[in-house]
């Protein structure tokens, strides 16, 4: 497991998320998911789940058959916040990654006591004021980085949740990542 930046609490730059999408996945395990709220208190939550979502081969992705209006921020380079509808219920949260042009996304599953992208988002108070925003500290929810994770047997590698449509051969695409022993807090 590589750490990108030294120091805790650094927030992370866009060009951290300008990478193969994989690699920001995994490297987001143990980041702290900050939420400035609107009482001007900031929650800190560690990162203990997230997906990956990578190109246009990708058939569990929302970009597989190309750009749409509600997709189109995953064509944009790294560092913004896709947050989309799921099923009509749920808010949720994903930080795009890569270059221009080359959709891809990592979906945060679970973060501090939230497991699950649904309840981390209520959790959180995210919702559609969040989507297309960069990943910035003054634009309220933003990614530091963490401790260390410590070495990948910490990490438990899992097909994707909730993509039996995709078809057998991307829905169990290893690509879920999970700290095995779920951090709560920073």
């Amino acid at each position: 497991m590589t750490n990108a930046f030294e120091r805790p609490g650094t927030v992370l730059p866009p060009t951290f998320f300008r990478r193969p999408t994989l690699d920001v996945c995994e490297d987001l395990l143990g980041a702290v998911l900050c939420r400035r709220f609107p009482d001007g208190t900031t929650g800190r939550y560690v990162i203990h789940e997230v997906e990956a979502y990578d190109g246009f081969e990708d058939k569990a992705s929302h970009a597989h058959r190309g750009k749409t209006p509600r997709n189109e921020i995953m064509f944009s380079p790294g560092g913004y916040w896709y947050v989309y509808l799921c099923y009509g219920v749920h808010w949720l949260l994903n930080i795009v990654t890569e270059r221009a042009d080359y959709p891809g996304a990592v979906l945060i599953r679970g973060a501090g006591p939230y497991i699950g992208p649904g309840r981390l988002t209520k959790g959180i108070q995210v919702g559609r004021e969040e989507h297309a925003t960069p990943a910035r500290r003054n634009c309220g929810l933003w990614i530091e980085s963490g401790g260390p994770v410590g070495s990948r047997a910490e990490v438990l590698l899992t097909p994707r949740v909730g993509i039996d449509s995709a078809g057998p051969e991307w829905a169990g695409m290893p690509w879920r990542f999970v700290l095995k022993n779920r951090t709560r807090d920073p």
